[in-house]
């Protein structure tokens, strides 16, 4: 450079060549801050675009944001930015594309290929590492159990036993598997006779029992008349047959010898006719 500008005083080509020189350099050193400046503002809608995406892809995917990252955008790609927020969903069954929009102006559209860390699955959080909650599936309905109410022995009740209501009780049982027959209420068993030995806690069943004979012949009877009207009458009556409940029997009026009819009401108990 020195023997270049000692011979500069010497010759003028050589000295406009220097000047020429300087006035390029000068303007060289422009045009690099200038590239510079205009690759940091088409840097920055890119930027936008990642991070905009990225939080898209860990909600959309229950990723967290160590566990992925983007495939880099082609060179000739210029991303402007968008005066509305970007529109992005999964156009593809393979969720690693993700599409891009811009709904407003200039209005574009571009893809963006999410590529998962090794080890890593859309959904499973990353060892370490908490993740977006995953939503637990919630189990399927039970429907309750049905049930229905039954009658049981309080006690063992023995072969020829007339049930009283004290005897036995209603119950809640579990539908499935119990016996049609079942009774279902303490007045279908009263004053019926057992016919087998019913173990305490058994449910009654229809044919474990049968009508009772509640009045016998020549037995003293109370006779009920009037009950229900307003007003009524008891008197002791003779039994001139047997009867079971719900019977139409013939009754005898000790005193008067006067026969009457009755209904069996229970044991040695009658409605007057």
């Amino acid at each position: 450079m020195q023997l270049l500008c000692h011979q500069s005083r010497s010759y003028p080509l050589l000295r406009m060549a220097a000047a020429w020189a300087r006035w390029w350099a000068q303007r060289g050193l422009l045009w690099v801050a200038l590239w510079a400046a205009c690759g940091a503002l088409a840097q920055a809608p890119t930027d936008k675009l990642f991070a905009e995406v990225g939080q898209w892809v860990q909600q959309s995917q229950k990723l967290s944001a160590s566990q992925f990252t983007f495939a880099p955008l082609d060179a000739r790609v210029q991303v402007e930015a968008c005066d509305r927020a970007l529109v992005m969903d999964s156009p593809f069954a393979a969720r690693e594309t993700v599409r891009v929009r811009c709904l407003g102006k200039p209005g574009w559209q571009l893809y963006l290929r999410v590529v998962l860390k090794p080890g890593v699955a859309p959904g499973l959080p990353e060892p370490g590492v908490p993740g977006p909650a995953l939503a637990a599936a919630a189990p399927a309905p039970v429907a309750p159990p049905q049930v229905r109410r039954v009658v049981v022995a309080k006690d063992v009740l023995r072969a020829g036993t007339v049930v009283s209501a004290a005897m036995v009780r209603e119950l809640d049982v579990v539908a499935q598997g119990l016996d049609p027959q079942a009774l279902a209420s303490v007045r279908e068993a009263e004053n019926a006779e057992v016919v087998r030995d019913i173990a305490a806690g058994v449910p009654l069943r229809s044919y474990d029992l049968r009508r009772a004979v509640l009045v016998k012949q020549g037995q003293s009877v109370v006779l009920t008349v009037g009950q229900g009207s307003g007003f009524s009458i008891t008197a002791r009556v003779e039994a001139l047959q047997d009867g079971k409940m719900g019977d139409q029997i013939r009754l005898k009026n000790p005193d008067s010898g006067r026969s009457l009819s009755g209904v069996v009401t229970g044991p040695n108990a009658a409605r007057g006719l």
